[in-house]
């Protein structure tokens, strides 16, 4: 384009409104379009003002933060004492005081993983293998062991449970869920055979029976004296159930790539291992993004099962204290700090899904 048409164009362009016409231009276009549409506004933001001040005067205004005991609590709003009192057993659990450092290091590690994601800069080796390491270094962190004090797995309890499950989960789930859709679509009949089998049976199976099976069974086939960490059971569980969801999304996503990738692949004297690590899995993650990201959501959200079977994550500390005498009658308060404890952690996964996306249609553009 010359400078003539360039300067043309600048002169064709159309001013730029102030912010205040913009606004009422989109409200009149997104809010009140049709007479429907704008009863149904204003009824929306009637709602709104009548519940959000009553909202936040029981969440926060009129709430009690600071205090002893149940009789420090303001009765017209919420009170927050069965979590302030009880925080180190909500966080921590029942680990030694004295080691609680170890806990909080470890959730530390974990939520610099998730910075990490962030940065576009960063070399993609060097974040694999902090992922790869990641769970083992919180493992050995919270369990000891080579130089640290050893702690007993059943002193685990609260966040550290659910973020250790969690994070290990998502870790090792992704890289097992697409060896078992490589595997479903292998061409030699035994591995297509069993990976086949291994995914319809456990997509078959509610992941209670199987949290129950490693509960109570798997502890009979091991040799007698020997014993398996119930909180490794739970977490191979949770990974193995995860796994099966996520390898019927991406053998989804191969089986819609074009058999064109695949052909070019062949001519250029690729073998099956660089095909897939360099052209095809590359392409059908981009495209799995989303669902991917929800089976972690869902991943994070089952870690509460555990409690089920006598693991005591957040839930489980948060049941015991709604069940406390001294706290019996704000049960509500307790389940509310769940739900927002829960909605952050599962509005940032969806968050970097987004940021994900975004990025995707960028590199398109």
């Amino acid at each position: 384009m010359t400078a003539m048409n360039q300067s043309l164009a600048i002169a064709l362009a159309p001013p730029k409104l102030p912010w205040v016409q913009r606004a009422v231009a989109w409200s009149r276009s997104q809010l009140f379009p049709s007479v429907g549409h704008s009863l149904l506004t204003l009824s929306v933001i009637a709602l709104l003002c009548w519940c959000v001040p009553a909202v936040l005067n029981w969440l926060v205004f009129d709430a009690t933060f600071v205090g002893d005991s149940a009789k420090d609590c303001n009765p017209n709003g919420a009170c927050w004492l069965p979590i302030t009192q009880r925080w180190n057993l909500f966080v921590y659990g029942f680990y030694p005081q004295a080691e609680q450092w170890r806990v909080t290091l470890s959730m530390v590690l974990a939520g610099t993983a998730f910075a990490l994601l962030f940065f576009k800069r960063l070399d993609r080796r060097v974040l694999l293998a902090y992922l790869a390491l990641l769970p083992i270094v919180m493992w050995w962190l919270l369990k000891g062991g080579a130089g640290l004090p050893e702690v007993s797995s059943t002193k685990f309890a609260g966040m550290l449970v659910t973020v250790f499950l969690g994070t290990a989960g998502m870790i090792f789930a992704l890289p097992l869920g697409i060896l078992l859709a490589l595997g479903r679509r292998s061409k030699l009949p035994v591995i297509r055979m069993l990976c086949v089998l291994y995914i319809e049976l456990v997509r078959s199976v509610p992941v209670i029976s199987l949290l129950f099976m490693a509960s109570l069974m798997i502890q009979l086939f091991l040799p007698p004296g020997s014993v398996f960490d119930i909180l490794l059971r739970v977490q191979l569980v949770l990974i193995l159930f995860t796994a099966a969801y996520m390898a019927e999304t991406l053998r989804g996503g191969l089986q819609n790539l074009p058999k064109g990738q695949y052909e070019a692949a062949m001519a250029l004297g690729f073998g099956y291992w660089k095909t897939m690590g360099q052209i095809i899995l590359p392409q059908v993650l981009k495209q799995s993004i989303a669902p991917l990201l929800t089976q972690f959501i869902g991943l994070f959200k089952e870690t509460t099962l555990v409690m089920i079977v006598g693991v005591l994550d957040i839930v489980g500390i948060a049941m015991s204290t709604a069940v406390a005498p001294e706290w019996v009658e704000y049960g509500h308060e307790i389940y509310v700090f769940l739900a927002i404890y829960f909605f952050v952690i599962c509005f940032a996964l969806s968050r970097y899904a987004r940021h994900l996306e975004l990025r995707m249609e960028q590199s398109r553009s």
